[in-house]
């Protein structure tokens, strides 16, 4: 894997994926998310996101849903807890289209109150979908029972806070938090390197230069607790988990490869071999490591009748105690790094998923391993590592609890 970059004299960086299909991506990665919004904000990262496709200083919404839609192509945008991300899939031809309209919608979008009204309900919405999903929700409520309220609130927001917002205080949002050294614009296609310089340095190089002028302050991580809600549902959820290594800790990698073992999206991980499998329990097991700039979390998530809700937490403690009493044996070993390297190279091959990862290693830390580079760097860790981390992070008397029943 071979990738380019350039940094514009404003501080924004420019990263160029070289493709040979005809179909391309392009996203404009921004470090902003909803742990950046002050209490008053809850939810202004995600609402800022919905209201960029409202309109611009030259096009109404319509065109710019059109804009893209009309040369086949599609148009979205997400956030996170750290990241505000619009990205564009096209065809070759329409590279400058895609471009020049996501530069107009984070740099020029107006916020007309009228768009923003209209938005609220349909945020209101998507809040009301959220809440009639408890296997969803139950991880932003898990969020709030590890860490306080300033990191774990929902990305969401809620109905109060999202009545009071206007322009103003989007506005004021994005001046203190779009800052042009903490984006990156990620291309992948078959665009030459000097056509994707061209294009960045006409839509993007001209924004005005925003560096960051502040820092976050790492979130409080709460005492291990174990909570009941009491929910409508058809049957019992369970989020199990707790603190793990950021996005800059040695032990980041062995964390990974402990998660895909525990409960990645492999049929054959632990957990749904020994609550579905053998115990036929259990329909959705999964297990999640998120790591974040200071923090990261380590979530485990299934769900089940009421009546083997409690059966259920008992075998997966048993579980992950065994997973932490001793290391895996050499077989054991090799073939994880095996699926953890293959599961690697098949997901270089989706061009979407390669260029937000890129793009995100770039804004991150300056660089990207290439897959070569990250399959030798699996072949290293040894199962001490992976022992010492899963005592470190999944052992049961470390992980914090919350039930839906």
């Amino acid at each position: 894997m071979h990738y380019n970059v350039h940094t514009l004299s404003n501080g924004i960086r420019v990263v160029h994926i070289p493709s040979e299909s005809p179909v391309c991506y392009c996203g404009l990665i921004v470090n902003v998310g909803s742990r950046d919004e002050r209490e008053s904000e809850y939810g202004m990262a995600h609402f800022i996101e919905h209201t960029i496709f409202k309109g611009t200083a030259k096009r109404r919404a319509f065109h710019i849903l059109n804009r893209i839609d009309e040369v086949g192509g599609e148009l979205n945008a997400y956030t996170t807890k750290e990241e505000t991300v619009v990205h564009a899939t096209f065809l070759k031809r329409d590279f400058d289209r895609a471009a020049e309209l996501i530069s107009d919608m984070v740099f020029n979008s107006t916020f007309p109150e009228r768009e923003l009204a209209k938005e609220k309900e349909v945020i209101l919405d998507e809040i009301s979908s959220y809440n009639d999903t408890p296997s969803e929700l139950i991880f932003d409520d898990f969020d709030d029972v590890v860490f306080n309220k300033e990191f774990g609130h929902n990305v969401l927001g809620d109905s109060e806070r999202l009545a009071t917002f206007d322009g103003t205080m989007v506005r004021d949002f994005m001046r203190r938090n779009y800052n042009t050294d903490q984006m990156v614009l990620s291309v992948l296609g078959s665009m030459t390197w000097k056509e994707v310089v061209r294009i960045a340095e006409k839509y993007y190089g001209c924004i005005a230069e925003n560096k960051r002028q502040w820092t976050r302050e790492k979130p409080v991580g709460r005492e291990r607790t174990r909570q009941r809600i009491v929910k409508n549902t058809s049957q019992g959820h369970v989020v199990m988990g707790g603190i793990a290594p950021n996005a800059f800790d040695k032990k980041r990698l062995p964390m990974y490869m402990l998660n895909n073992m525990i409960g990645g999206p492999c049929m054959n991980s632990r957990l749904n071999i020994i609550l579905r499998e053998r115990n036929g329990i259990a329909y959705n097991v999964e297990t999640e490591y998120n790591p974040y700039y200071d923090t990261g979390l380590f979530s485990l998530y299934f769900g089940t009748d009421a009546e083997n809700l409690e059966r259920s937490i008992r075998i997966v403690n048993k579980e992950l105690a065994r997973i932490c009493m001793k290391p895996l044996t050499e077989i054991q070993l090799k073939k994880l790094k095996r699926q953890m390297s293959g599961q690697l190279m098949l997901s270089a091959d989706n061009g979407e998923d390669q260029m937000l990862s890129i793009g995100r290693s770039v804004l991150l830390y300056g660089q990207a391993d290439d897959i070569e580079t990250s399959c030798k760097n699996i072949e290293t860790v040894s199962a001490k590592e992976l022992l010492d981390v899963a005592n470190e992070v999944v052992h049961p008397e470390r992980l914090s609890i919350l039930i839906y029943s």
